[in-house]
């Protein structure tokens, strides 16, 4: 038990160097220390970005509404009537194979 004892309170005291020798380190580097929680809280802009921002953007749907420039919202292609008919033809005619296929079995 007496040996036991002795090498628990040498690992406490190696423990504790340690610790002071990373203190140390942190000081000298100017690291935060690993317990150290990092800041957290929203990403702030300031005035001035918030207002080049706006003008970006509203030059830009200057230029979408002028007609120089594309839509990045507006809805692209779509299924023509021919398209769609074509399409209907053909699950028609899947639904119809799985029929035959699944009255047989």
């Amino acid at each position: 038990m007496d040996t036991s004892l002795r090498s628990l309170e040498e690992a406490l005291s190696i423990r504790r160097q340690i610790e002071t020798l990373e203190k140390r380190l942190a000081s000298i580097l100017r690291v935060p220390s690993a317990g150290a929680v990092p800041r957290g809280g929203p990403h702030r802009v300031s005035a001035a970005t918030r207002a080049k921002l706006a003008a970006v953007a509203n030059a830009r749907w200057t230029r979408i509404k002028a007609g120089k420039e594309r839509n990045p919202f507006k809805k692209k292609g779509g299924l023509t009537p021919a398209g769609r008919k074509r399409l209907s033809q053909l699950m028609k005619a899947r639904w119809a194979a799985r029929k035959r296929t699944a009255g047989k079995k």
